[in-house]
C-alpha cells in the first residue's frame, strides 16, 4: 500500500492537479481498494469535525496578522530601524534582511509572507550600495524560512493538529532551534564576507542617537510577539484566543506606526481569504487521508517493513531526514507535510522519538524545502521582489545557508534538548 500510495501522490501532483484535490483522490484510492469497509461514508463526518475544530481557527488570525502589518507599512519601519544596529557588521545590510526575517516569523508564521515582506523592502537597497545579489537575495530566502519555525507558526498549528500534539509545547519548542538558524546565519554571512570583503557591500556605522531612535519602531513588534506567547503560556489564552489578541494588536500598532485605509483592509482580508481556503482545503484532505490510511491498516504495514529492514532508531532517522531532502525538491512545503505525517510520525514515534522533537526536525527539513529548487517558494517569491537577474543567482546564494540548516539536522539528533529544554521546562 505505502508505494501505491506514493506512486499515486508523485503521478497526480506532476499532472499539476491541486495538492488539496490529490490528498481527497488518494483517500478514495485507498478505500476502494485497500480497505475491507465503505469508508467514503465517513466523509461527511470527517470534513464536518475537522473544519468545526476551534483551533484552527487560529490559521486565519495569524494569517491577517501577518498581513496588517505587510500592507500597512510598518514592516518598512522595522527594517530600516535594525539596518542601523547591524549594517556594522561583516555583511551590512546583509544581516538586517535576517534580523528583519526574525522579528516578521514572531507574528506572521508564514516564511512566504516573512520572505515576500523583507524582499519587497530590502531589494531595492541592494544594488544602490553595491552588494552581492546572490549573498543578498539568499539571506532574504533563507530568512524568510525562519517563519514556520519561530512561533507562532502555522506550519506547527497544523502539525499540532493532524498529530495531536501540544501547539504550546510545540511553540516553546521552536524557540532555541529558530532563533539558533537566525544566529547561524548571521554568522556564515560574516564569514563569508570576512573571507570576501567586496561581497559584503558598504558597511555604515550610524551614530548611537539615530540608532537609540530607531528603537522606537522595535518597541512594537518585540511587545507584540511578547504579547501573544505570554498568554500562552502563561495560560492566559489559548493559541487561537491570542491569535485574536494578536490580531486587535497588530490593527493598534497599525494605527499608531503605520497607515490604515479602507484599501488596505480590504486587500488585508482578500489575502487571508485566499491563504486561509488553501490551507484549509490542504488540511481537511489530510484528514481524511489520514482516516483511510489508518483504517486500512497503514499502521501494521509500516511496523512489517520496519522489522524487516532492521534498522536501528538513529537509521530510521537517517532515512527520513533523506526522504524529506528528496521530496522537498518536488513537493511545497505544506503539501508535504501534511502528505507524510500520517506515514512518517507513527513510524518515527514507533521507534521511541518524542513527537514534538520530531516536529521541530521536521520543520527544519521543510525549511530547506522552501529554498531549494525546483519548487522552493522563497525562491520564486524573492526572484520575483528582484525584477532582473538570473534566478541562478538566488539559488546559489542559499548554499550557505541550506549547509546551515543541515548543521541545525545534525544538532537536533546529536542533542535533541535543543528542542526539548523548553517545553520540559514549563512541566
Amino acid at each position: 500500500m505505502i508505494f501505491y500510495v506514493a506512486a499515486g501522490l508523485l503521478a497526480l501532483l506532476s499532472l499539476s492537479i491541486p495538492v488539496g484535490i490529490v490528498l481527497f483522490l488518494l483517500g478514495f484510492g485507498v478505500d476502494i481498494f485497500f480497505s475491507p469497509f465503505p469508508l467514503i461514508r465517513g466523509l461527511g463526518q470527517m470534513v464536518w469535525s475537522t473544519s468545526n475544530n476551534a483551533t484552527l481557527i487560529a490559521i486565519p488570525f495569524f494569517v491577517l496578522l501577518g498581513e496588517v502589518l505587510v500592507r500597512s507599512g510598518v514592516a518598512e519601519k522595522t527594517y530600516s530601524a535594525l539596518d542601523r544596529w547591524v549594517s556594522w557588521l561583516p555583511g551590512g545590510l546583509v544581516h538586517a534582511n535576517v534580523a528583519t526575517a526574525t522579528m516578521f516569523s514572531a507574528t506572521s508564521g508564514s516564511s512566504v509572507a516573512t520572505a515576500a515582506t523583507v524582499a519587497t523592502v530590502a531589494m531595492p537597497q541592494a544594488e544602490r550600495l553595491g552588494y552581492d545579489p546572490k549573498l543578498f537575495s539568499g539571506a532574504i530566502a533563507a530568512g524568510g524560512t525562519l517563519g514556520i519555525m519561530i512561533p507562532p507558526s502555522i506550519n506547527l498549528i497544523v502539525y499540532g493538529f493532524l498529530t495531536q500534539t501540544s501547539i504550546p509545547k510545540l511553540f516553546l519548542a521552536g524557540l532555541l532551534p529558530g532563533l539558533g538558524l537566525a544566529l547561524g546565519f548571521i554568522l556564515v554571512v560574516m564569514l563569508i564576507c570576512a573571507i570576501r570583503p567586496d561581497l559584503g557591500g558598504e558597511r555604515r556605522v550610524f551614530p548611537l542617537a539615530d540608532m537609540l531612535k530607531a528603537l522606537v519602531n522595535l518597541v512594537p513588534i518585540i511587545l507584540l510577539f511578547t504579547i501573544i506567547i505570554g498568554t500562552i503560556y502563561k495560560g492566559w489564552a489559548t493559541p487561537t484566543e491570542a491569535a485574536a489578541v494578536g490580531v486587535m494588536g497588530a490593527f493598534l500598532i497599525a494605527i499608531c506606526f503605520g497607515h490604515v485605509s479602507a484599501g488596505m483592509l480590504s486587500q488585508s482580508l482578500l489575502g487571508t481569504i485566499k491563504i486561509t481556503s488553501m490551507i484549509m482545503l490542504v488540511v481537511i484532505g489530510a484528514s481524511f487521508l489520514n482516516f483511510t490510511l489508518a483504517s486500512a491498516g497503514l499502521g501494521r504495514e509500516l511496523s512489517a517493513f520496519l522489522d524487516g529492514l532492521g534498522l536501528s532508531p538513529l537509521e530510521t532517522i537517517m532515512v527520513v531526514v533523506v526522504i524529506y531532502i528528496v521530496l522537498g525538491f518536488f513537493i511545497e512545503t505544506l503539501s508535504l507535510m501534511v502528505v507524510t505525517i500520517p506515514i512518517i510520525v507513527p513510524l518515527v514515534v514507533q521507534q521511541g522519538y518524542d513527537p514534538i522533537w520530531f516536529g521541530i526536525l521536521m520543520i527544519v527539513l521543510i525549511e530547506m524545502a522552501l529554498i531549494t529548487p525546483p519548487v522552493g517558494l522563497n525562491l520564486y517569491v524573492v526572484q520575483g521582489a528582484r525584477k532582473s537577474g538570473p534566478m541562478s543567482d538566488v539559488m546559489l546564494g542559499t548554499i550557505p545557508f541550506v549547509a546551515t540548516m543541515l548543521l541545525m539536522v545534525a544538532a537536533l539528533i546529536t542533542w535533541p534538548q535543543i528542542a526539548l529544554f523548553l517545553p520540559g521546562a514549563i512541566e
